[in-house]
């Protein structure tokens, strides 16, 4: 069974880190273009961060550039999303997927239609 299960969230105070995981079963990760993802309650979901299959190419939006990285092992079969200086616009449900590594990493970050979405892992930022 393909499967990808994201982890690693939880509640943190502003400026505080948080490592999410996006660990794959079924499939090899580095096969796959990865993305993660966010949706805030009353918004839309939107890519945040995507890595290339190889790892040598990354994209971040805008609001979390300097802040996020993502990087990926592929021995664990496990893309991570490192999130440092947190802020409460960043609160939302994470989740990750991925796509055939043709897709670029802007693209995949780009997308939000796909069939299914995993139960994710929420993220809180409060003082």
């Amino acid at each position: 069974q393909l499967q990808l299960v994201e982890s690693g969230g939880g509640s943190v105070q502003p400026g505080g880190s948080l490592r999410l995981s996006c660990a794959a079963s079924g499939f090899i990760l580095g096969d796959y273009t990865v993305g993660w993802f966010r949706q805030a309650p009353g918004n839309l979901r939107e890519g945040v961060s995507c890595i290339s299959s190889s790892g040598g190419s990354t994209y971040y939006i805008d609001s979390v550039k300097g802040r996020f990285t993502i990087f990926s092992d592929n021995a664990k079969n496990t893309v991570y999303l490192q999130m440092n200086s947190l802020k409460p616009e960043d609160t939302a449900v994470y989740y990750c997927q991925a796509a055939l590594k043709s897709t670029s990493v802007q693209g995949m970050c780009a997308l939000t239609d796909f069939p299914s979405w995993g139960q994710g892992t929420q993220v809180t930022v409060s003082s």
